[in-house]
């Protein structure tokens, strides 16, 4: 009698030790660990390698399941909704075109193309069945096809979005030349990341119209069996339309359309037009500021790596041009003493919380230095922990603003001693207006990590493995402290530039291929080499020295 293979299993947290036949779908061992604390279960992690439910265990390993508490699972959730949505709108509106552009608050925004324009019935159907595939649990298949085969299965629908993207990608494996495909009844497509094995796993979804387009909303990753409410974010979603206004003049909405433009060497202007764009808004925003006539505090607050100070600098000179005369106050020197700095949960210093600030010290020093009074500026000592005083005295005249840079500025208890008329809000953030193509979108914060990978390589000596070791304290300081007041914002400026990611990409690769199979952070180094790969590299010798790009690379004129 032949003895059945099997594999060894170790599932995590808990190490729990299982032994299962060889040859285990991961899709049927989840099912054994399915809680109402987990909701559902997506993908796996299996030796610190992300891998869909569709995958067979074949070898000894070590799994942790992967739910919609993690970054990991939202996405494969979120991608999984997106491909029934775009399965539901070919049955409900033939011929349609889907195009997924962005996240917007608490949901993912993106745009219906047909022959009529589309209104809130359209959408309601869509939404209804959306509903009975998820109803029916049909299953999605997963297959790899050769890169000439995906070519040209796409080049037959026109979708040359996908073809530009797919002939650019890049690899030194054999993977660049084979596509995984994954289908839905008759509806097939190409994701750059994993989707879920049945309709079925998307039983909580929400659909509704969002002029001219609609959002789609998941549960949240705090409470995976809730949808909370849409939350509005006009100024926001006026940033990200201008954002894709411009991708459309510029001819970059999508990764093919830059590469082709890096193919024909016309990237100079492209740079120069990013770059020109930024110089406009920073000045038409200085222009604000002066018109505004009462402003004595400007407040720059955003997430990390957004660029904020080259931006402070930059908005400094188009104020001294107009006649001003900004002064610069920073709020790392109003820092409580160590002992009376904030825990996060890890028990951490929480230099992040507004709690970390001398408030009242903080606003009493402000009000003096804007009714023309000197005062004492402190000096915080981190080798110490604690603040000083070395002799620095600031007296400021009616023509000097005080510019202040940090995640709170748009928080009003940091400044709640100045009238609201004194003050000007600026909200700065890297809301890409590139997407891979029209079904992958690439989130914002993807930008932001890579830019602050290189950028802690350059100038604090940190691997890319120790930056994303913080990623996860540092989104959680920004849910806190930033995103919740973005709204507050006189105005948004947005860092991002089309051309960013093709400069990162041959600085960020190298640094991200260091990180080994045995760390905790290969998986998202992985995902973030293939994320890159879609890219043509460009060298930074043609970013201006002005650039915010600069901010990260090394070799600003601010600097």
């Amino acid at each position: 009698m032949v003895q059945e293979a099997t594999v060894n299993v170790i599932v995590k947290p808990g190490n729990q030790s299982l032994t299962v036949p060889a040859g285990t779908r991961l899709e049927d061992l989840a099912k054994e660990f399915v809680t109402p604390e987990t909701g559902v279960i997506v993908a796996a992690m299996v030796d610190n390698r992300l891998l869909d439910l569709h995958t067979t265990l074949d070898s000894d390993c070590t799994v942790e399941f992967v739910d919609l508490r993690s970054t990991a699972g939202q996405r494969i959730y979120q991608r999984s909704a997106v491909m029934i949505l775009l399965k539901a709108t070919q049955d409900v509106l033939p011929g349609a075109q889907v195009s997924i552009e962005h996240s917007l608050s608490n949901g993912l925004y993106g745009e219906i193309h047909w022959s009529s324009p589309i209104g809130p019935e359209e959408i309601k159907l869509i939404a209804g069945r959306m509903r009975e595939l998820v109803e029916a649990d049909l299953p999605i298949s997963k297959e790899t096809v050769s890169l000439e085969q995906a070519l040209d299965y796409f080049a037959s629908l026109e979708q040359w979005d996908k073809v530009e993207l797919l002939k650019g990608r890049q690899s030194n494996s054999s993977e660049a030349q084979t596509c995984t495909m994954y289908s839905l009844l008759d509806f097939k497509d190409y994701y750059y990341s994993y989707v879920v094995p049945s309709t079925g796993y998307i039983s909580s979804f929400r659909l509704h119209f969002y002029l001219p387009g609609f959002i789609l909303q998941i549960p949240a990753r705090h409470s995976p069996q809730m949808i909370p409410p849409y939350k509005e974010q006009p100024k926001l979603a006026a940033i990200f339309r201008e954002a894709e206004r411009w991708g459309q003049v510029e001819g970059v909405e999508y990764v093919g359309s830059l590469n082709k433009i890096i193919k024909t060497g016309n990237i100079k202007e492209l740079i120069l037009v990013s770059e020109a764009l930024h110089e406009k808004k920073t000045m038409e925003i200085a222009d604000l500021i002066v018109k505004n006539g009462e402003t004595r505090v400007i407040l720059i607050a955003g997430p990390s790596s957004s660029g904020k100070t080259t931006f402070a600098q930059r908005l400094r000179l188009h104020l001294r041009v107009n006649g001003l005369r900004p002064v610069a106050i920073s709020l790392d020197d109003y820092f409580v003493d160590r002992e009376k700095t904030p825990r996060d949960e890890e028990g951490h210093y929480d230099f992040e919380s507004i709690e970390a600030i001398d408030l009242e010290l903080f606003n009493s020093d402000l009000a003096k230095l804007i009714q023309g009074e000197p005062i004492n500026l402190p000096t915080f000592d981190f080798r110490e922990g604690r603040r000083r005083y070395e002799g620095r005295t600031l007296q400021i005249s009616s023509d000097q603003p005080i510019i202040l840079e940090g995640i709170h500025g748009l928080n009003d208890r940091l400044t709640e001693s100045i009238p609201a008329a004194h003050k000007f809000k600026i909200y700065i953030s890297c809301l890409t207006q590139l997407n891979l193509d029209a079904h992958n979108r690439i989130p914002t914060t993807d930008v932001r990590k890579i830019r602050r990978i290189f950028r802690d390589y350059q100038f604090r000596n940190h691997s890319a493995e120790a930056t994303l070791n913080m990623w996860t304290r540092i989104r959680r300081g920004e849910e806190r402290n930033i995103f919740p007041f973005q709204e507050n914002a006189d105005v948004m400026f947005n860092s991002a530039l089309p051309y960013e990611l093709a400069v990162l990409k041959p600085l960020v690769e190298p640094l991200l291929r260091e990180i080994p199979p045995t760390s905790e952070q290969y998986s998202e180094a992985q995902r973030l080499l293939k994320f890159l790969s879609y890219f043509l590299p460009l060298a930074p010798d043609d970013v201006p020295k002005t650039s915010i790009l600069q901010e990260f690379l090394g070799n600003s004129a601010f600097s």
